[in-house]
């Protein structure tokens, strides 16, 4: 089985309007979805420690799926809980003052979905990560929240969850 964990965004909670149509969908596709309640950690190195102690006990495919901050969160932890997909929407890299602390890419596959009209993450963000590891990278016409993309977030989840785990049904 595949398990989708979400990691929400600085503002928000854990079953926003985004991660509540993301989980519907992956649970379309016969995945466990859950998401981690950060609300009240504002430090991303402690939003890792509870991810990472989160998913210590899953021994499913794992696929982390963060937006902005949480998209920070998830590629801290992706490597250290072997995930086997990163799926991440408009994510905190390289923020002005604090460009050290923005994760390596670990080597899994890795989406990134980014609105053009961000005002909280330069969209140029995505774009340098994209391009040093090769991630797949969907710029869309959104902003920072893109709740007006759901449908469209939607299918690129979709089609990367099914990217990621074709062939592991056969193995199992």
């Amino acid at each position: 089985m595949t398990t989708v964990i979400f990691s929400h965004g600085q503002e928000s909670g854990p079953w926003g309007t985004k991660i509540e149509a993301m989980a519907a969908m992956a649970r379309e596709l016969g995945c466990h979805a859950d998401s981690i309640d950060y609300q009240g950690i504002s430090d991303p190195t402690e939003r890792v420690g509870k991810l990472l102690a989160e998913c210590e006990s899953i021994d499913d495919t794992l696929i982390l799926v963060g937006s902005s901050m949480g998209g920070h969160v998830a590629t801290a932890a992706a490597g250290k809980v072997n995930a086997a997909g990163l799926f991440v929407l408009a994510p905190a890299y390289y923020m002005q003052g604090y460009e050290e602390l923005t994760p390596p890419a670990p080597g899994i596959p890795i989406c990134i979905v980014h609105g053009w009209n961000d005002d909280v993450v330069p969209v140029d963000n995505s774009i340098r990560f994209a391009r040093q590891c090769n991630a797949e990278l969907h710029l869309i016409d959104g902003d920072h929240r893109l709740t007006d993309n759901i449908v469209e977030i939607c299918a690129h989840l979709k089609r990367f969850i099914r990217t990621v785990t074709r062939g592991q049904e056969d193995s199992e």
